[in-house]
């Protein structure tokens, strides 16, 4: 696998998306784009009932903000667009009406905690810490920090934000409520995570569209406030600071 890509699969009612990048599946505008309208479409594809979210591959799971594209910013306008990127993506998990299973299988970096936050149900394996880096060049997880907090609460989320250089393992992370099982390998992983996108199928759609209204309450203003969070992300991208950060990645 060299090309980047997004692709949708459905098996059994299971709607199972997956993104991949070979930087690590970090996320440039164009996956983000993509990724965004396939979480939309499988919301209202009538033959989906439950929703697994995947990334390819065998290590990371996200590595976040792509720096290349990170570096090629040179404006403002730019800077919210690539920004407003990770908004759509996790505006649209809030909006779809199925639950969304997070499959986990490595470490997971920044906007990659973001997505891995806004699902309704995330399992991992015990390969999968994460980091909160963006403080270290120069940014702050703005746009992503509204669902890392809603899932992890202030305290923790304040807490891989502010120590940004430091990995937390998953068993940190489930104990925090990110991920709700932790696994030895991607093989058990994978086997726990059919099983019970099998079980969710079961369920009544009229009830887990229900749900998730009532789970994802008070996040009715995460349109707006999202997109101002990428404005502050897309000025700040622009600073002295963070251009010299950003030299050391190309």
């Amino acid at each position: 696998m060299t090309a980047p890509y997004v692709t949708l699969d459905v098996n059994n009612e299971i709607g199972t998306i997956e993104f991949f990048h070979p930087a690590h599946n970090s996320l440039p505008g164009d996956i983000l784009a993509q990724l965004a309208e396939t979480i939309t479409k499988a919301g209202e594809n009538d033959m989906i009932k439950v929703i697994i979210l995947r990334s390819g591959g065998e290590r990371t799971f996200c590595a976040g903000a792509s720096f290349k594209e990170l570096i090629s910013i040179n404006d403002a306008e730019t800077g919210k667009v690539f920004f407003s990127g990770f908004a759509n993506v996790i505006n649209a998990m809030r909006k779809c009406p199925k639950f969304i299973i997070g499959r986990v299988q490595g470490k997971t970096v920044g906007g990659g905690v973001g997505v891995a936050s806004a699902t309704d149900y995330c399992m991992a394996t015990q390969y999968a810490a994460i980091k909160l880096s963006e403080l270290n060049i120069g940014i702050g997880p703005f746009v992503v920090g509204p669902a890392v907090e809603r899932k992890l609460g202030l305290s923790a989320m304040s807490q891989i934000a502010i120590d940004a250089n430091t990995f937390y393992d998953a068993q940190w992370a489930k104990d925090k409520g990110l991920f709700t099982q932790v696994y030895e390998d991607t093989a058990t992983l994978d086997e726990e995570v059919a099983k019970f996108a099998a079980h969710l199928c079961t369920y009544n759609p009229e009830a887990i569209k229900e749900m998730k209204k009532i789970f994802w309450e008070g996040t009715e203003d995460w349109d707006a406030k999202l997109a101002e969070r990428a404005v502050i992300s897309g000025k700040l991208v622009l600073s002295e600071f963070t251009k010299e950060k950003l030299k050391g990645f190309k």
